[in-house]
């Protein structure tokens, strides 16, 4: 699509806006927020990654359990390294079964204290019944102790992109130090979702059975037909009810992330109804194909007197009405460009940016190669130069 109009030029900064199909609107007002009772919230874009709606999405908190996503990830891990095999059996410990088990109070897989579980059952022991023990079992197998696996998570996590998160058990257990971001836990669900496809559909299993003892999946957005298919609950006293979950609607997935509930009946109903918003408001926009010139820049002592800024890769993203409504696009680029230019070169940028968004940033090549003028062409160059006023 063709620059629409420059909005300020001097000798070495040109900005131009772009029309991206429909008019930029500076003064639209942000993306309505929707009132809810949640204290925290992350909803992610799964084909992007980005952040599109937030409440306190970078504060930490205490996550509770679902913070065991962050411990199957390290299992995970270990099976696809080839260290662990799902025929694997890990022992339940008189740790793991004082701590995990039913005389603790919490959620657990009711495994016997001395048995050897196997691997395959301990997967479904966490992710469909919750189970502490299940979790504590998995740390000590795989590290020693539940502590030293701890340690190894947090250094995991910083390696998948979790720049604040800390793990102090594998459970969730409150502990003052055991804190996650609702931003950083749609990070780590995309990150399964996108690396372990082969575990991540155990996460819309409805119900597992163990020690003759059968649990339903506690995530209440598996049930709605709504597209629904993972992730994890979490719940305790200090962290309220949360829930880290997925939908996927039209070939569109989204990620949503809510903790600081009342009860499980309002975690139920506000995540069903976020979720439900979530589809209805935000769209997916397609704005730049790969390749596309956005503009001819002026170019100094070149053989060419312009150069076409192309955006090498398609620019989507998704958004609300309201933003789109507002958003601006802007070529920047300090010219004219001297030459030679060499196809390729990163010659200029698009800012993108609007009432609810954060701006983004991209980066502009140069569409063909232009080569400096020898002397004499430069002499005249400059004469036309100074002939025309610049």
């Amino acid at each position: 699509m063709s620059p629409h109009h420059v909005l300020f030029r001097n000798r070495f900064t040109v900005l131009v806006a772009v029309v991206l199909g429909l008019s930029a609107v500076l003064l639209t007002a942000p993306a309505r927020a929707i009132e809810t009772p949640a204290d925290f919230i992350s909803l992610m874009d799964f084909d992007t990654g980005e952040v599109i709606y937030e409440k306190k999405g970078n504060e930490l908190m205490a996550p509770a359990s679902m913070s065991k996503l962050m411990t199957m990830v390290m299992l995970f891990d270990a099976i696809r390294d080839g260290r662990v095999s799902l025929d694997d059996e890990f022992v339940i410990s008189e740790n793991a079964w004082r701590k995990g088990g039913a005389a603790s109070g919490s959620s657990t897989m009711f495994a016997e204290l001395g048995s050897r579980v196997p691997v395959r059952d301990l997967i479904y022991g966490v992710i469909v019944q919750s189970g502490n023990d299940a979790c504590i079992a998995i740390a000590e197998a795989l590290a020693g102790s539940e502590e030293t696996f701890a340690e190894r998570m947090t250094e995991r996590a910083r390696e998948i992109g979790l720049e604040t998160s800390t793990f102090r058990n594998s459970t969730g257990w409150p502990d003052e130090g055991h804190l996650m971001t609702a931003n950083e836990l749609a990070i780590l669900a995309r990150y399964i979702i996108q690396n372990y496809p082969e575990f991540y559909e155990i996460y819309a299993v409805r119900e597992f059975e163990w020690n003759g003892i059968t649990q339903a999946n506690r995530n209440p957005l598996i049930y709605m037909n709504m597209g629904a298919d993972g992730l994890k609950t979490g719940h305790t006293s200090v962290s309220g009810y949360g829930l880290t979950a997925s939908a996927i609607r039209d070939d569109r997935r989204l990620i949503l992330v809510v903790n600081g509930l009342g009860s499980e009946r309002e975690r139920a109903n506000e995540t069903q109804r976020l979720m439900d918003w979530a589809f209805r408001e935000f769209r997916k926009y397609e704005l730049m194909e790969a390749g596309q010139v956005l503009e001819r820049a002026p170019v100094w002592h070149g053989t060419s007197g312009t150069v076409p800024l192309v955006i090498p890769e398609a620019v989507a993203l998704t958004m609300s009405r309201d933003s789109r409504k507002g958003m601006e696009a802007t070529v920047r680029y300090d010219g004219p460009i001297a030459a030679p230019i060499a196809e390729g070169d990163v010659v200029g940028q698009l800012v993108i940016s609007g009432p609810g968004l954060p701006t983004r940033t991209y980066d502009l090549e140069a569409g063909a190669s232009v080569d400096e003028l020898g002397l004499f062409g430069k002499a005249m160059s400059a004469l036309a130069g100074l002939i025309a006023g610049d």
